[in-house]
C-alpha cells in the first residue's frame, strides 16, 4: 500500500476533529440540527486553516442518514460514498484550473437533476476567486435562487477578489489562523498515535513554523520525520531540516549589534551562510525574535503573549533588560524592509550584511529611532566618565588660524603629499589641521565632488549610499581621491573595484570630471582635519607672490 501524507491521513472526519475554528463549527452544527441550512456559503481564510475539510464534513452531514449532534455518523451509505469520493451528490471543482464560463454552465446544467441518494447536491468550488468575470456573471442567478436541494460552498484565500454581487448572496465565514498551542496539541496527538518520538521543543518550533496553518505544520513534521526516520526528532534536527538557527544565535547577533561590534556580527552571518542556512528564513526568524522581545518589553513582563518555552522566555527577559523600545522598533523596521527587498534580490547575503551594519551603526540612519539610540549612547558615556567633549571651533577662525601658519614656499602645485602643518593643537586640545594648496583646476574638481558627495552616492545606487555615507574624502594627486572608511565592514565594501569604478562613472557622467577613487581604512581617532585651499586664493590673501623652490 502506498504511503499517505500525514496531513491527508489526519484530515478531520467530523466537526469534533476540526481544530481552532470553534465558532464556525458551532454555527454549522446548529444549522444542521435545526434544519436552517443555507443555499450558499463562502469560506474565507489563509491556507491550511480547514476550509476544504469543513466543506467536506458539512457535505456529509447534510446528507447523513443518522447525524450525531450535527456531525456525520460516518457509517451510513451516504457518508461512506462521499468519504470514498464516489458520490454523485458532492462535486468538487478547482476554480484555478476550471475558471471559464463553460465550466460554470456545466454546473448549471447539472443542478436541474435532483440527487439520486441523499437530500442535497453540494458543489464545493475551491479557490473561487480565480473564476473569470464571465464565469462569475454566469453563476450569479443560480447562486441567488438555486433549487432547494442544491448547496454551494465557495472557498477562497483572497476574498477581496470576489465581486460584491457574489459576496452578498453567500453566508460568509472567516477562518482564523490557528493558535500555536492548538497546532502543538494536534502535532503531539499525531506523534503519539504514530509512534514518533519527538521533543516538546521540536514540536513547538514546528507549530510556530506553520504560522497559523495546521496543514503547513503537519507537512513540516512529515518532512522532518522522513529525514530522521527511525530516530528521535530533536530540536536540532528540526532546525537543520528547516534551515533555521537556534535562538542563541539571534541573541548573540542582537547583543553584537547593540555593542556596535560589526566584525563579530558579520562573522555570524558568514557562519550562517557556510552552514547553508537560508538568508530569507534567517531574517524572518530574527524579526520574530525581536517581535517577542518587543512584546515582552512593552507588556512589562507579561508572558502570555509569547508562544515560547519557559527556557526561551527566561533568556528573553535578560535581553529585554539591555534594550529600549525605540531601538527594538528601529531594528524591526530595518529587517522588515530587508525582508521585502530580499524577495527580488539575487544577492541576499549582501543585503543582510548591510542591514546588520545599519543595526550596529545608528549614525548611518537619520530617523528618529537612530537619533534616540545615539543620544542614549552619549548619555551612557557621559555617566560613565568616558566622554570628553571636544571644544567647538568657529569655521572662520579656524581658516584664519590655518592661513597664519601656512608656508607658501612649502606648497606644491596639485599634490597633497606636500602640505604645510598649521595651527597645532589649540587651547582645548583640538586635532591638528593640515592645509593643502591645490591648483585652481584641482581645487575646483575636489570642491565639486566634496559638495555633491551625497548626490554622487545616491546616483551610484545599490549598497553604495548606505555604506559610504559617513566616509571622508582626501586629495591624493591629480585625478585621484581617497575615500577614508572608519569601520572595517565599510572598508570591505568601499574597496571593491566594482564600487570604485561605479563612482568614477557617476562623476564622469554627471560632472564631466575624470577621477579615480581609492579606499583607505582609518579610525576616527587617527583622522586629521584637512583644509584644502586654492593657491590663487592664498596668494591673494597674503598679498605676495608664491614661489616654489626647486
Amino acid at each position: 500500500m502506498s504511503y499517505t501524507a500525514l496531513y491527508r491521513k489526519w484530515r478531520p472526519a467530523t466537526f469534533e476533529d476540526v481544530k481552532g475554528q470553534d465558532a464556525i463549527v458551532r454555527t454549522l452544527k446548529n444549522q444542521i440540527e435545526s434544519g436552517r441550512i443555507g443555499h450558499a456559503y463562502l469560506f474565507c481564510g489563509t491556507r491550511g486553516t480547514g476550509k476544504t475539510s469543513v466543506a467536506k464534513i458539512f457535505a456529509r452531514a447534510v446528507n447523513c442518514e443518522h447525524p450525531v449532534n450535527g456531525s456525520p455518523c460516518g457509517e451510513c451509505a451516504a457518508c461512506r460514498a462521499i468519504q470514498d469520493g464516489v458520490s454523485l451528490n458532492v462535486v468538487e471543482m478547482d476554480a484555478a484550473s476550471n475558471n471559464g464560463v463553460d465550466n460554470i454552465r456545466t454546473i448549471i446544467s447539472e443542478i436541474g437533476h435532483s440527487p439520486v441518494q441523499g437530500k442535497y447536491k453540494v458543489y464545493i468550488i475551491d479557490e473561487v476567486h480565480m473564476l473569470s468575470t464571465g464565469a462569475f456573471n454566469a453563476l450569479l442567478k443560480t447562486l441567488e435562487e438555486p433549487p432547494s436541494y442544491v448547496i454551494f460552498i465557495l472557498a477562497t484565500t483572497e476574498a477581496n477578489k470576489i465581486p460584491i454581487t457574489v459576496l452578498s448572496r453567500c453566508q460568509r465565514y472567516d477562518f482564523r489562523r490557528i493558535q500555536t498551542d492548538t497546532i502543538y496539541d494536534r502535532l503531539k496527538e499525531m506523534t503519539d498515535s504514530e509512534g514518533i518520538e519527538a521533543e516538546e521543543k521540536a514540536l513547538r518550533f514546528i507549530a510556530r513554523k506553520g504560522e497559523g496553518s495546521l496543514r503547513d505544520a503537519i507537512s513540516v513534521l512529515d518532512q522532518c520525520v522522513a529525514f530522521y526516520y527511525g530516530q528521535k526528532l530533536t530540536y536540532a534536527n528540526v532546525l537543520e531540516v528547516c534551515g533555521a538557527v537556534d535562538q542563541e544565535i539571534y541573541s548573540q547577533l542582537f547583543r553584537n549589534c547593540l555593542a556596535r561590534d560589526t566584525v563579530m556580527a558579520l562573522k555570524q552571518i558568514e557562519e550562517m551562510a557556510a552552514q547553508g542556512r537560508d538568508p530569507g528564513q534567517f531574517v524572518s526568524d530574527f524579526i520574530w525574535y525581536m517581535r517577542s522581545l518587543l512584546l515582552l518589553k512593552a507588556s512589562e513582563g507579561e508572558e502570555d503573549a509569547l508562544e515560547m518555552t519557559a527556557e526561551d522566555i527566561a533568556a528573553l527577559k535578560e535581553e529585554a533588560q539591555i534594550v529600549e523600545i525605540p531601538v527594538l522598533m528601529r531594528f524591526i523596521r530595518i529587517f522588515s524592509d530587508l525582508a521585502g527587498s530580499m524577495r527580488s534580490s539575487t544577492n541576499k547575503r549582501v543585503l543582510l550584511e548591510m542591514a546588520v551594519i545599519r543595526l550596529a551603526i545608528p549614525e548611518m540612519d537619520q530617523d528618529t529611532e537612530s537619533l534616540t539610540q545615539r543620544v542614549e549612547r552619549l548619555e551612557s558615556a557621559m555617566e560613565s566618565g568616558n566622554f570628553a567633549p571636544a571644544g567647538a571651533r568657529d569655521e572662520a577662525a579656524g581658516m584664519q588660524s590655518a592661513m597664519s601658519g601656512f608656508d607658501p614656499a612649502a606648497g606644491s602645485a596639485g599634490s597633497a603629499d606636500s602640505t604645510a602643518d598649521s595651527t597645532a593643537a589649540g587651547q582645548n586640545g583640538q586635532k591638528k589641521a593640515q592645509v593643502v594648496a591645490l591648483e585652481r583646476g584641482a581645487y575646483e574638481d575636489y570642491q565639486t565632488i566634496q559638495g555633491n558627495w551625497k548626490y554622487i552616492l545616491r546616483d551610484a545606487g545599490g549598497i553604495i549610499p548606505a555604506a559610504l555615507r559617513e566616509c571622508r574624502l582626501s586629495w591624493v594627486e591629480d585625478g585621484v581621491i581617497r575615500i577614508w572608511c572608519t569601520t572595517h565592514p565599510t572598508y570591505m565594501i568601499g574597496s571593491r573595484p566594482s564600487v570604485l569604478d561605479r563612482l568614477s562613472e557617476v562623476v564622469a557622467e554627471k560632472y564631466g570630471i575624470r577621477m579615480t577613487f581609492q579606499a583607505g581604512e582609518r579610525s576616527a581617532a587617527e583622522d586629521e582635519e584637512t583644509i584644502y585651499v586654492s593657491r590663487d586664493e592664498v596668494a591673494a590673501h597674503i598679498h605676495m607672490e608664491i614661489e616654489t623652490e626647486d
